[in-house]
Formats: structure tokens, C-alpha cells, sequence
């Protein structure tokens, strides 16, 4: 057992004020029913960094089902990894349970508990109590950082995907430390103590400005590939150090991202592009390797037009605090797309189904960026977006044309696109004023339909039949 590093609330500058207020709701309810719970993750290192953190995640020795009964407010997701979103209208705070890593061969049920301390394997009861559960946590004495043992690993000889497959045993806090990836992501902060947790050094690396691995990172990339993106990808937008060790194990096994889902993949490319950091980052993919094994195409073209492209995406994202909706999409795409010649190409679809043999499968194929699946609809609108830029700069148009132009659906995203790649703020203030004299606010965000709640139909009131009365 490792001793943990405890900073009581007098040496640290994270504050309650600073954390969301439905997220306190979660700490203090799941406290007051004895359970141990935390702030987690990314957001601890970002309040210790004087950054707004983009999630408040939680982690709790309560059991997802345990979690529910105290929220009516909460959905369970996920089937490999058990989850609960607690939804505070369109926000969420996500509770995780305390997990640790399996041994080999140890046989685990579907909720996440050894088989043989379990009474029904297939959904545990919600009061059960959970194997191994630390006692409600007490005001720990400050301790000194001592250098902590690797955790508790697969053999590297065993296969990837087994490795993946045992990550969702519940277990204790510090179980749940080391099997983090990084040690600035392994931070707790206690909301009964006030105090910040630290078993794996990531306050001294959080001084230091380091991206360290938490255990081998040989044996942790292999456990998950897409780890050595998000490593660069967090060294960038920090503007840490890589520790030499991590850049050592992406060099070998750089090729194992290909072996991740591509959806995944995509995601976090997004996610990229929405950071802040964009140009930064993907210069450090391009470095480390990784932008050949899953985007060949981007890799051979990354020169000065693309370097240029993501310098202007950053740049307009450093006007917001947080990521505005705005930058959906097709804005990311195209600024990828765009700067390697294969916006329109990628957009245009095939004319008839690929020839093969009969019976094979007459759906026209997706458009790609190497191994990346873009969504049909994220070209089409880039597309879109790009057909408008024409018409955007013809100020000459009558004054009901341009009104018109701006109901159009796709004109919000092509004005957004012209302000970022433009180069023409005065045509771009010249459309902020006829948004204005139809009485649009002048910073209007584009309505986003990815994960915006369905509007429901309403449904018609039956009428009762009523027989007309006999003459």
C-alpha cells in the first residue's frame, strides 16, 4: 500500500467556488450517504493550473446502481466500463466507481465485481455492498511523497485487446490512481477534507510542467493505444515537457494506434481541433510518428498552408473561454481538409457502386482521411460552407437578398468559416450588422443538433364522441 501525498487546504489553491455547483451537489449527497467521494482526473489539474476545466468528473466508492438510487436525475451507461451520468438539464456530471486493474485469469461479472464474491453475477443489488470498500475517508496527516511501485500490470507478451478488456473491476482510490494514465491525470481532491490527494507524484510533475506515465508507458500504450495521442496531444495544450520515456515507447510502438477504433480516433481529433492547440499538437503527432499509421494522408501533406489553417483555428478559438458551438464539425474538417487539397474531393461520391462480385453490398463507400471515417453529412455541409463563401463577399446584392442569405441553414457555419479563413473582417462586420438589424445577437452560435434533445411531437388531444341528440 502506498501512502499518499495529502496537501491540506491551506498549501493548495483549488477552491470550492471554483468547482460547478451540480457537481458539489454530487460530492456532498454521495458523502452524506457515507460514501467516499472526489473530485477526479482532468479537472483538479486544471482549477491547480488557474485553468476552467471543460468536465467536472467524480469518482466514488459507491457502486453505479447505488448512485442511481440516490439520483433521479441518473442513467447508467456503457457495457464494458459501467458509468452514471447525473443530468442537470443539458449538463452532465459523471460519477465513476473507484476501478482497478485485473489480475490474469481473474473472472470478472458484467458489473464490474469478482464472480466469487458475488451472489448474482449478471446486475448486483443496489444495497449490496461492494468487495473490498474503503471505510469513509478521515482527515489524513501531511505526508511526504514517496516513490511509488509500477501498478499492477498485464505481461506485456499477452495480447492488447485482452489488456483492454480488464480495466472495469471495482476497487479502492488508490487502486483506481494507478491505473490512470498520467500522473497530473491521477489528482484527487477530497470534498471532506478540502484537501488534494496525490498517490502517484503528479503535483511535483504538475510544478515541473512534465507528462509522466504512470507505471511502464510500454505496457500502458499496449493497454491503450490512443494514449500516446493524448499524451502529446496534453503536453501541447499545457505546454509541458513529454517525458523521454514516453517518447521512447511511441517510437516503438507507434503503429499500435492503427489497432484503435477509428471512430475513436476521429473523436479525439476533434477534440484537438477544439482545443486551442491545434497547430501545436499536430506538429508533435507529426514528430512522434503518429499521424502516418492512421492519416497517411495528412501526414504527407502537413506543410506551411496547414500549419497556417490551424494557426487561424486557434487563434479564433482563444476569443472564448470555453469552446463555442460555433466550431462545429465541418469548420474542423475543412480546416484539416482544406489545406491538402481534399475537401471537394473527399465529398464527391461515386457515380455507381464499386464493381464486385454479385451480391456484394450496393452502399456507395464512406469518404476517408486514411483510416478516419467522416460522417457523409460533415462533407456535405463543408461543402456547403464553401459554395457560400461567393456569395458572402457580393455586397452589392440587394438588401432582401443578403436577408435572405442569412436564413439560410448553413450561413451561420460559412460566416464562421470566413471570420476564421477569410482574412475579411470588414465583410465579416458587414454581416454581424444585418444579422443585428434582424435582431440576431451579434455573436450568434450555431444551433447544434449533436446531442441537443429531440423536440417532441405534440400530440393532438382526442376528441370524445358525442351523439347528437334524437329530434
Amino acid at each position: 500500500m502506498v501512502e499518499p501525498k495529502v496537501v491540506p487546504r491551506q498549501e493548495h489553491t483549488l477552491s470550492r467556488r471554483d468547482i460547478d455547483p451540480d457537481a458539489l451537489k454530487v460530492l456532498y449527497r454521495l458523502r452524506q450517504h457515507d460514501h467516499i467521494a472526489y473530485l477526479v482526473g482532468g479537472s483538479v489539474r486544471d482549477l491547480l493550473l488557474g485553468r476552467r476545466p471543460k468536465d467536472f468528473d467524480i469518482g466514488t466508492s459507491a457502486h453505479p446502481f447505488q448512485v442511481k438510487k440516490l439520483f433521479r436525475n441518473c442513467w447508467i451507461i456503457g457495457r464494458r466500463i459501467r458509468l452514471a451520468h447525473v443530468r442537470f438539464g443539458p449538463k452532465v456530471v459523471e460519477v465513476a466507481t473507484f476501478r482497478r486493474q485485473v489480475q490474469p485469469g481473474e473472472e470478472i461479472a458484467q458489473d464490474g465485481v469478482p464472480v466469487a464474491q458475488m451472489t448474482e453475477a449478471d446486475q448486483p443489488l443496489p444495497d449490496q455492498p461492494l468487495p473490498d470498500q474503503p471505510l469513509p475517508d478521515q482527515p489524513l496527516p501531511d505526508q511526504p511523497h514517496r516513490p511509488h511501485q509500477p501498478p499492477l500490470a498485464v505481461p506485456p507478451h499477452l495480447p492488447s485487446v485482452e489488456l483492454i478488456h480488464r480495466d472495469n473491476t471495482f476497487g479502492t482510490a488508490e487502486e483506481d490512481a494507478f491505473r490512470r494514465d498520467f500522473t497530473i491525470n491521477a489528482l484527487f481532491y477530497d470534498i471532506a477534507t478540502f484537501s488534494i490527494i496525490d498517490y502517484v507524484g503528479g503535483l511535483d510533475d504538475l510544478r515541473a510542467g512534465l507528462v509522466r506515465s504512470i507505471g511502464d508507458p510500454e505496457v500502458r500504450f499496449r493497454e491503450d493505444p490512443v494514449r500516446m495521442l493524448r499524451a502529446i496531444a496534453l503536453a501541447s495544450r499545457l505546454d509541458f515537457t513529454v517525458d523521454p520515456p514516453i517518447l521512447d515507447a511511441i517510437a516503438v510502438h507507434r503503429h499500435e494506434i492503427a489497432r484503435s477504433s477509428p471512430p475513436r480516433l476521429l473523436e479525439e481529433y476533434y477534440k484537438i481541433l477544439r482545443s486551442g492547440a491545434a497547430e501545436r499538437t499536430f506538429r508533435g503527432l507529426l514528430d512522434a510518428g503518429l499521424l502516418e499509421p492512421i492519416s497517411g494522408e495528412l501526414h504527407r501533406g502537413a506543410d506551411t498552408a496547414l500549419w497556417r489553417s490551424l494557426a487561424a483555428l486557434d487563434q479564433y478559438r482563444a476569443k472564448f473561454t470555453s469552446t463555442p458551438e460555433t466550431l462545429t464539425n465541418a469548420v474542423l474538417l475543412g480546416s484539416l481538409l482544406m489545406p491538402i487539397g481534399r475537401a471537394l474531393q473527399a465529398g464527391r461520391l461515386p457515380q455507381a457502386p464499386t464493381p464486385g462480385a454479385e451480391g456484394a453490398s450496393r452502399h456507395l463507400p464512406a469518404p476517408r482521411l486514411g483510416a478516419l471515417p467522416l460522417a457523409r453529412r460533415d462533407i456535405e455541409r463543408l461543402r456547403q460552407i464553401q459554395g457560400l463563401q461567393r456569395r458572402l463577399r457580393d455586397l452589392g446584392a440587394s438588401v432582401r437578398t443578403q436577408r435572405g442569405l442569412t436564413h439560410r441553414s448553413i450561413f451561420r457555419e460559412a460566416l464562421t468559416w470566413m471570420e476564421i479563413h477569410g482574412n475579411i473582417p470588414e465583410i465579416v462586420e458587414h454581416w454581424i450588422t444585418v444579422l443585428a438589424d434582424r435582431g440576431v445577437d451579434e455573436t450568434p452560435l450555431v444551433p447544434s443538433t449533436e446531442g441537443a434533445p429531440r423536440r417532441r411531437r405534440r400530440r393532438r388531444r382526442r376528441r370524445h364522441f358525442r351523439p347528437t341528440p334524437e329530434s
